[in-house]
């Protein structure tokens, strides 16, 4: 699922039918992003010692937990993603395998890939839905016939963004990739992100007639 901007984030934002300005999230795509890198910088210090990389991930990501919420961050969204650090670390650990750090990240995209194509496939597109939540449409948006197909359309730059993410996580993991993976997370995260919102904005906006409202104002409604 997309990282969603916070309040503040919103704010700054000018386009008021912007995707960028309701689903933004680059810090939330940051914050996610460190707690990998540290495991990969402990786990190579400490002569690839699983247990220094998990305490390194968890160390920072209780004090990027930590700092987030005395900012006025939503509690939900943060503990959640300290929960996936945890998560990673405890299966980790059990292991003893480094890349299975990984495999929540590799499961979680690959979760979102289905979850987004039968979206898709029921009509009902996440982007629509997590959109029209955000701007408080109660699902308006899909009696409008042109703003639907237009979240349809665009919805299928978000399962590309997916599907990249798992053949990328899915080949290095099984080859047992863990620095390749460490960067993959990064390169993979706020940069796809935000490409996968501009294209798909493009999408949305070529895709509606030009005498349509926008996607604030939908028709039939």
């Amino acid at each position: 699922m997309p990282e969603l901007a916070t309040g503040r984030e919103r704010r700054r934002t000018g386009d008021p039918d912007s995707l960028a300005a309701l689903l933004g999230g680059r810090r939330a795509s940051l914050d996610a992003t460190l707690p990998p890198v540290a495991f990969v910088v402990a786990w190579l210090l400490a002569n690839r010692s699983v247990a220094w990389g998990v305490a390194a991930a968890l160390t920072l990501g209780v004090l990027l937990a930590g700092f987030r919420l005395v900012r006025g961050d939503r509690p939900a969204a943060v503990l959640l993603g300290l929960l996936g650090v945890a998560v990673a670390s405890v299966i980790a650990l059990r292991t003893g395998r480094a890349a299975d750090f990984f495999v929540v990240q590799l499961a979680s995209n690959a979760a979102s890939l289905l979850a987004w194509t039968l979206s898709i496939v029921l009509r009902r597109p996440l982007l629509g839905i997590v959109v029209g939540t955000l701007l408080r449409q109660r699902g308006r948006w899909r009696h409008d016939p042109d703003l639907l197909a237009a979240y349809i359309r665009a919805s299928w730059i978000w399962v590309a963004q997916y599907a990249v993410r798992v053949v990328v996580f899915g080949a290095l993991y099984a080859v047992d990739a863990v620095v390749a993976l460490g960067i993959a997370r990064v390169a993979l995260s706020w940069p796809l992100v935000a490409l996968c919102i501009a294209v798909s904005a493009w999408v949305l906006r070529r895709s509606l007639p030009k005498t349509h409202p926008g996607i604030r104002r939908p028709r039939g409604s």
